[in-house]
Order: structure tokens, then sequence, then C-alpha cells
């Protein structure tokens, strides 16, 4: 039997956007995917429960167990593939460890990547666009929500959503 596929979503506190998209992928690929969808924040305060204003963003998802973690060497090393909100946390982790810009980038840049490659899933696809290599521009981020109200919050959960719907079903292979 082989390891489920592992996805491992960054932002800066784990408490928004990168908890929205760990939650949200977990929706999207179902129970009976074979995949594991975690995440982590550069700077997070491990324990730390999702801000209750990014919580209102995703009616019907449970995360009464959801506490933030700090990015931790192991976790990059054991990710298939590292996600980031934006190119700052891309670039952050790239900084220490340069091998990973095969399977590091930030949602909006891959998912651009993922509809230009057809027929690929899974670990396949994360090589192609490995090998493709597409610039991580600004205007493909998800902005920071936190501390700017309930409409930020709102518009970063309909981002990261469509960006998910597009790279979700192509890693689990139900495209």
């Amino acid at each position: 039997m082989t390891e489920p596929l592992s996805v491992l979503f960054l932002c800066t506190a784990n408490i928004c956007r990168s908890p929205a998209m760990e939650l949200i992928a977990r929706d999207l690929a179902g129970p009976d995917a074979d995949i594991v969808f975690s995440s982590s924040g550069t700077h997070a305060r491990t324990g730390h429960r999702m801000n209750p204003v990014m919580v209102d963003t995703v009616p019907g998802l449970d995360v009464t167990g959801f506490r933030s973690r700090r990015l931790k060497p192991e976790m990059l090393l054991d990710a298939d593939l590292v996600l980031t909100a934006e190119s700052i946390h891309r670039q952050h982790v790239l900084d220490d460890y340069p091998q990973l810009h095969r399977q590091l980038f930030t949602l909006g840049q891959f998912a651009a990547a993922v509809a230009e490659i057809p027929g690929l899933t899974g670990l396949e696809l994360i090589a192609a666009v490995g090998q493709k290599r597409q610039p991580a521009h600004p205007e493909l981020d998800v902005a920071d929500p936190y501390r700017r109200g309930a409409k930020a919050a709102a518009t970063a959960t309909g981002t990261i959503t469509a960006m998910l719907s597009v790279v979700v079903p192509r890693l689990t292979g139900d495209s």
C-alpha cells in the first residue's frame, strides 16, 4: 500500500488562510480521498484557535479541533506539496530550503499551472508543475484578512475556494 499524498498549507499565523485552505481542501476531497491535508504558519504561535471572523466564512466545516502550529522543518520535508497563501511565505521557506523549489508554490501559482497541464493527477501532476516553474505573481496571492473585517475574510475564503476547486480534484484524481 502506498502512502497517502501529503499537502501542507502555509500562511503567517495559521489562524486565517492556511486553516481555511486545510478545511476547504478536506471538504472538497471528501472522506475517502487518499490525501492528507495539514496547515502551519511561518510565524504562528502554537495552540491558537482559528480566527472567529474567518470561521464565519466556512459554515458547516468543523473547526472545533483546529489549533495553530508553527512551521517545523519536518513538516516541510514530509510534505509532497507545500502551498502558501502568498509569495512571501514561499520565499521564506525557499531561503532555508531551496531544495524544495519543485514542490513549493503559492496556491494561486499552483492553481494556474494545473489549469495548463491536462490529464495528470497526484504526484505526477506535482512533478509536472515543478518542471514548468511558473513565477509566483502577487496577483495570485491570497490577501491576508486578519483584522480587516468580515468582507476581507469572505474575499479570502472565496479566493481560496475558487483556487482549491481547481487544485483538489486534480490532486485526488477526481477531475
